[in-house]
């Protein structure tokens, strides 16, 4: 379905953010690795972690959920032998999941998103469980993979970083469950450091031991460890809300976001800085958000690297800042759902922004004028996108109609609920 997307001068209202996508797929994960029954209060409902339900369904664990909270049994260190794993369209998923089929005798991940997941390359992660002694066919590094486990081996490993954390994550998740102790080092650089340390705190929280080096790019683990089985509690999900807050900074507004705790270790509580930089009114104490936007913002430099999933929400308020604004050390966007430079960019000029690229970086020359809009823009099957173009839509002089817009239930399936709650003009149409 897509979304007509109205420009709106005012919102107003208070919200409860949504829970963390990115703590809700770890602690189904470490849930699952435990033997024992572990509870999840607050966790986050999205294709992404609905996808890791059904996979750790699948492996062996048992879940039962109700409003509050989800309780999950784990399988431990023996999953169940299953012969195919569909994660949907997330990568995340797929990634650490892929090391935890080290642990099957043969599993195959289908691709079920040719157009999206189905052309994201995983070579990193498949050279790395090589070093392990898994067998992983795969074609050219993409989906369908199928891994040949069983018995992977502790040692010495080798992986990238340079496309992704993920690749890290998932071995950080698999290295702890084997019987001889492991070293990891990271080549190149490593990409959005703040998500391995949601993964290490995770770890720390489930009871598995790890020394990482200070740079985050080596690491000694402990074989023949075992999750324990515990309690956790979701905190709120910056990445979704930073759209919600760039929303808010451009119009006219006095928005109110709960849940958002000052000390997260999401890079993207960074959105909120930004914004300060940029001169929107706002406060942030007691992990409440208040926005009292003026529609006047002012351009800034930022690493995009820092905070990767709000970085497109910070660029949509760019788009009507004075100045030009400059988001660098960003690549990695580019290795998204679908090319979050190019496509993203490309989506924005045809709404009016005044926008450019280099191979790590997007540049933003502000129109605090607004856009002229008017047009309808594709959003390439990725969730951030739709979101973003949706601030910029809020703004526009005349109605975006992005395609494709039911794609944001991946991470925010009621993102345009909460928008409409604060009074935005968006109407679903088929």
């Amino acid at each position: 379905m897509d979304v007509i997307v109205t420009p709106t001068p005012k919102l107003q209202g208070e919200i409860q953010a949504l829970s963390s996508k990115n703590y809700t797929t770890r602690y189904l994960l470490v849930a699952a690795l435990a033997e024992g029954t572990s509870t999840i209060y607050y966790p986050a409902h999205s294709e992404d972690s609905d996808a890791m339900r059904r996979c750790i369904s699948d492996l062996g664990a048992t879940i039962e959920e109700d409003d509050e909270k989800i309780v999950i049994t784990g399988f431990g260190r023996h999953p169940r032998d299953v012969k195919e794993l569909d994660v949907g369209n997330a990568g995340a998923v797929l990634r650490f999941l892929m090391a935890i089929a080290a642990l099957c005798p043969e599993v195959t991940f289908i691709n079920r998103y040719p157009d999206s997941l189905g052309k994201r390359p995983h070579d990193d992660l498949i050279d790395s469980l090589g070093q392990l002694g898994v067998q992983v066919e795969h074609r050219e590094g993409k989906l369908p993979i199928t891994i040949r486990g069983g018995a992977p081996k502790g040692g010495k490993i080798t992986v990238s970083g340079a496309v992704s954390s993920q690749f890290l994550s998932a071995l950080l998740f698999l290295t702890p469950l084997l019987e001889e102790d492991s070293e990891i080092e990271v080549l190149n650089d490593l990409k959005s450091k703040v998500v391995v340390g949601q993964t290490l705190e995770v770890l720390e929280q489930a009871g598995i031991v790890i020394e990482a080096s200070e740079d985050l790019m080596h690491y000694r683990i402990k074989g023949g460890q075992r999750y324990e089985a515990k309690e956790y509690v979701v905190q709120g999900d910056y990445p979704g809300s930073a759209a919600v807050l760039a929303a808010a900074a451009v119009t006219q507004s006095d928005v109110t976001l709960h849940r958002l705790m000052e000390n997260s270790k999401q890079g993207e509580r960074a959105i909120v800085d930004v914004l300060r930089m940029m001169e929107v009114p706002l406060t942030h104490e007691n992990g409440i958000v208040h926005v009292q936007g003026n529609g006047r913002l002012k351009a800034l430099e930022f690493d995009g690297d820092k905070a990767t999933d709000a970085v497109l929400a910070m660029v949509a308020a760019a788009v009507f800042a004075e100045g030009t604004s400059r988001f660098y050390d960003v690549e990695n966007l580019r290795y998204k759902e679908c090319d979050r430079i190019t496509d993203y960019l490309n989506e924005l000029r045809k709404a009016g922004a005044n926008v450019e690229e280099k191979r790590d970086e997007i540049i933003v020359h502000g129109r605090p004028e607004g856009v002229e809009g008017g047009v309808e823009i594709n959003a390439h099957y990725d969730h951030r996108v739709i979101m973003a173009l949706t601030v910029v839509g809020l703004r526009a002089k005349a109605p975006l109609r992005i395609k494709d817009a039911h794609h944001v239930a991946k991470s925010y399936p009621i993102f345009f609920d909460h928008l409409k709650a604060l009074g935005a003009n968006v109407e679903w149409v088929e």
